[in-house]
């Protein structure tokens, strides 16, 4: 059965008119599943008892619980959902005064980052709206949900259209009504999706950005090569944010790869003019992976260097490392494997 999950009000309209319902049906099946959250369609009361069996003949509400979780001691908690024959991973990370909630929008990933645990599992398939939606609706710690961000499994732009289809009904009126600053939407950097998203959408952007030296990013991320960072730096030019909108760049450090003096330098420059935030990342060890994270007194000197030279730059706290929770950890592979 398909899911009401994840339609926005538009679609919904859509379902009702090709089952002859009145159009303002649409809306209140929409208040149904967004904001009172029912799992079942016989709960939707103010709907005719013939409507509801028309409709649950053909849809179902299409929360899905997850089937696994796992705690850091740190607190955060790893949540495993199977979406159809996959298997995906998103993350909850609650702190003193904001709860967070990392979504993926793949099943793996086709960037092929070679620091990366998910990019090195391979793509499988994309999440529908529904399925990125479910990840939150159907998390237990849902009303204590402050912020999202779009960092786990998956490149955002390279499933544009749900993944847009799932930021309307985050912020509509009709949907869960949150403020665009809540949300927070990572990328590589792919152009064509990252056009879409600043022009249609207003919540936060971050960039995986990792090495400012085109040959050397190459290296380190495929997608260098079809959307150079000079590029994508000069498409995010084009909008503002200097006001309550944000973009940062995420920078993962690797140890004599990217955190030498012309690498600051470059970044620098790259950088120039632009209303923005560095995020340091330590780098957490992936099984084959040949890398080196920098060591911590080594990233605080580059943040400071860089605060110096006129930039915003944080080192951003590591969570969940302990239940492979942390940036660039998620990996279903084993599952997926098991499951082919």
């Amino acid at each position: 059965m398909e899911a009401l999950l994840g339609k926005t009000l538009d679609d919904l309209k859509q379902i009702a008119t090709s089952l002859g319902f009145p159009s303002y049906v649409a809306k209140q099946i929409a208040n149904w599943i967004y904001q009172k959250r029912i799992r079942s369609i016989d709960q939707m009361s103010n709907l005719s008892l013939a409507n509801r069996q028309r409709l649950s003949a053909i849809y179902e509400v299409g929360f899905v619980e997850p089937s696994d979780v796992q705690q850091s001691v740190d607190g955060t908690k790893k949540y495993l959902f199977k979406v159809g024959s996959h298997y995906i991973e998103s993350v909850y990370i609650p702190e003193a005064d904001r709860a967070t909630l990392c979504v993926s929008t793949q099943v793996g990933c086709k960037m092929n980052c070679c620091f990366c645990a998910t990019g090195k599992q391979g793509f499988s398939a994309h999440l529908s709206s529904a399925q990125i939606l479910n990840q939150l609706f159907s998390l237990p710690e849902f009303e204590q949900l402050t912020n999202v961000v779009f960092m786990g499994m998956g490149e955002p732009f390279d499933n544009t259209e749900n993944v847009l289809k799932t930021l309307e009904i985050l912020t509509s009126e009709y949907g869960l009504a949150w403020s665009p600053k809540r949300i927070t939407v990572s990328t590589v950097g792919l152009i064509p999706g990252l056009k879409r998203f600043l022009a249609e959408s207003k919540c936060h952007l971050a960039v995986s950005l990792h090495n400012p030296i085109p040959e050397e990013r190459k290296e380190l991320m495929p997608a260098q090569k079809a959307f150079p960072i000079a590029d994508v730096i000069a498409e995010i030019k084009k909008y503002d944010f200097s006001g309550q909108r944000r973009v940062s760049f995420e920078y993962t450090m690797f140890k004599g790869v990217n955190d030498q003096p012309r690498h600051l330098k470059a970044l620098v420059s790259l950088l120039d003019g632009l209303e923005c935030r560095v995020n340091l990342i330590r780098f957490h060890s992936v099984p084959g992976i040949p890398l080196e994270g920098t060591t911590m007194p080594q990233m605080e000197k580059f943040r400071d260097d860089l605060n110096a030279k006129g930039l915003t730059a944080t080192i951003r706290k590591s969570r969940g490392e302990d239940i492979f929770a942390a940036c660039g950890l998620l990996s279903t592979k084993k599952l997926e494997q098991g499951n082919s």
